[in-house]
């Protein structure tokens, strides 16, 4: 099981050494912003070392949404962050659910996705991620995923595009239980392909994303444990960044 951390994208080599990192995540750019992604000369050699990479794409992107003047610019970035993504050898670029808007029937957001998947390339995998808060989220609830990942399985061609993250803060903030939560994702999805670890700040079913250090939040470290052991897939820390290394280190020694 390899473990790293979501780390600044302007040297996210020298940042996992500096945490022990075997997987690193990032962005291309900036997470709030619309603008196609810059790929430095610096970034293109990142996995060609002993470092599995990630890429996070912008909390902007929702292509779920019946907007057309959000969706259609989302699916124009998603196509450039996986190109940039793919450009320095990511093993998958994260995405979250999205949302549809407060009086669309969620069945458009799951159209929309589909749509998705039938229309653009995919040179390397999506995951999406479950999220934390939203009545009109498309993957907050597993019930939600569950209906997702029923309309995408009637797209041809889907091996190796679509994939699963899935985030044990945000899990808890959406009141789903960690202690099973593994099993029935893999159960309606079929596969886990990137663990976020991170504890909560807040409580059982607050909504609330916002990440603590493992061990300092509201989750029962034993039930992260679970988690990532049930899982078996790459792991990567979003805690905050002071403690990554540690969070790491304590990861290691209590999986062992």
């Amino acid at each position: 099981m390899r473990i790293g951390a979501h780390v600044d994208q302007t040297d996210p080599l020298a940042s996992a050494r500096a945490k022990s990192a075997e997987v690193v995540q990032f962005f291309l750019g900036d997470p709030q912003g619309w603008k196609k992604p810059v790929v430095p000369d610096a970034l293109r050699e990142v996995a060609a070392g002993d470092v599995d990479v990630y890429v996070h794409a912008p909390y902007v992107i929702n292509v779920a949404t019946s907007n057309n003047r959000i969706r259609i610019p989302s699916r124009k970035l998603l196509v450039q962050q996986l190109e940039a993504a793919a450009e320095i050898g990511a093993k998958g670029l994260v995405v979250h659910g999205g949302h549809v808007l407060k009086d669309d029937d969620p069945e458009t957001g799951f159209e929309n996705w589909r749509k998705v998947f039938e229309r653009l390339d995919f040179p390397i995998p999506v995951l999406i991620e479950n999220t934390a808060g939203g009545g009109n989220a498309m993957a907050r609830r597993f019930d939600r995923i569950a209906r997702l990942w029923e309309v995408l399985s009637g797209v041809d061609g889907l091996d190796g595009k679509l994939g699963f993250c899935l985030d044990t803060c945000h899990a808890h903030a959406a009141g789903e239980e960690l202690i099973d939560a593994v099993d029935r994702i893999k159960a309606i999805t079929g596969r886990i392909d990137l663990v976020h670890c991170n504890d909560s700040r807040d409580a059982f079913g607050s909504g609330a994303d916002r990440h603590a250090n493992l061990g300092s939040g509201q989750i029962d470290p034993e039930l992260i444990l679970t988690v990532v052991r049930a899982a078996a897939a790459p792991v990567v820390v979003e805690t905050p960044g002071d403690g990554q290394a540690d969070d790491i280190a304590w990861l290691r020694e209590n999986l062992t």
